[in-house]
């Protein structure tokens, strides 16, 4: 399995195509880490889903780079929701992490999520896959690339076979095709937007 830390430079690019570089690299946190296997790209200025559509505010202030560090937001006042921000520093955008498949520490994953019936469920969606991973807003903005980090983020295999749809639950820009997927009984079920709903 792979030991070599993701770059900054490798993530300053469009989120379009960071969001396809995240897919089948590994983030490691507090004692769990999880393949990447479904991820969606927000853009800024351009992107009336993303959460930087109307500009900078402390909430999102992680978004503006540069890239590689965290953006945690909290969603329904319940959930966390974990993102890799992209481009460069300044020009806001991030891939949400979807979802992905715990590899190491399985038996830490299924303690924060007992009701899983299987492996496959335990990080199959953005809430989830936060939960296994021990991440709330305490851990926004730490540098992904970073070795001394809590937070890890590791190169994987390139993805042979991305597929791509519209991304989910948004309330605008609904039929975007910019969440991606490869194959894996871990991602999550596609369900159209319209109703407000919070993204990254």
């Amino acid at each position: 399995m792979t030991s070599r830390l993701l770059t900054r430079e490798e993530l300053a690019i469009d989120p379009v195509d960071a969001a396809q570089l995240l897919l089948g690299s590994y983030l490691e946190a507090d004692g769990v880490r999880v393949r990447i296997v479904e991820v969606e790209a927000y853009r800024g200025g351009d992107d009336p889903a993303s959460h930087c559509y109307r500009g900078k505010t402390p909430r999102n202030e992680v978004m503006f780079g540069p890239a590689g560090f965290l953006y945690v937001y909290f969603v329904y006042g319940m959930h966390f929701c974990a993102n890799v921000v992209s481009l460069t520093d300044g020009v806001p955008g991030a891939v949400l992490l979807r979802a992905g498949e715990v590899v190491e520490g399985e038996d830490i994953a299924f303690s924060r999520r007992p009701a899983s019936r299987s492996a496959a469920e335990l990080g199959k969606g953005p809430a989830r896959l936060c939960k296994v991973l021990g991440l709330d807003r305490s851990q926004n903005g730490l540098d992904l690339t970073s070795a001394d980090s809590p937070v890890r983020l590791y190169a994987g295999e390139p993805a042979t076979k991305v597929h791509a749809g519209p991304r989910v639950g948004v309330a605008v820009a609904m039929d975007v095709p910019w969440r991606f997927w490869i194959d894996s009984p871990a991602v999550s079920t596609y369900k159209r937007g319209g109703k407000r709903r919070p993204s990254a």
